[in-house]
């Protein structure tokens, strides 16, 4: 077996470490299901209507890529799993609402370098009780990250499309 000069297992190395950092997984989506209701629902689906879509681009700064939205309820909740462009990468995350107001967010995939902070229970607290103003807005302040504006603005964004997708479903 040749030996290796050490110069030559950095290229390798640098590579493992980059797969590393790519995607983080949090909590596996169908268990944050799990955990919302107990017991996982059947999902429903949304179909993201001209209106719908208006709104949820307003949000997002950009036209939603899908026709319609998987989501879960029960019990006068419901749980949404929604993705956005972080920096680079899409974030994965869910959130639950009641009475049209966020009951719990959570990173569930984490695919970014930097800014992971934001699945941190002292962060994603913030969102809860969070509702919509009349202008579409979260109705209380989210305190950014240093290092992490893009993150965090990336899960404000999903809060908002939650909250407008949760008002959509309940006006069905």
């Amino acid at each position: 077996m040749a030996h290796l000069p050490r110069w030559a297992l950095f290229p390798a190395a640098a590579a493992a470490g980059m797969a590393l950092a790519g995607e983080q997984v949090y909590l596996a989506p169908q268990a944050f299901v799990a955990q919302a209701f107990g017991q996982v629902p059947e999902p429903r689906v949304l179909w993201l209507t001209d209106d719908i879509r208006t709104q949820v681009a307003e949000i997002l700064g950009h036209e939603p890529t899908q026709l319609r939205q998987r989501y879960w309820a029960a019990g006068g909740r419901t749980a949404w799993i929604l993705e956005e462009i972080g920096k680079e990468a899409p974030i994965t995350a869910g959130f639950v609402v009641a009475g049209g107001r966020i009951e719990q967010a959570r990173v569930l995939i984490y695919r970014e370098s930097r800014g992971g902070e934001v699945r941190y229970p002292a962060f994603l607290q913030q969102y809860a009780h969070a509702g919509l103003t009349a202008e579409g807005r979260l109705d209380k302040p989210i305190d950014g990250i240093a290092g992490a504006t893009l993150s965090v603005a990336a899960m404000e964004r999903m809060a908002r499309v939650a909250l407008t997708l949760d008002r959509a479903a309940r006006s069905r």
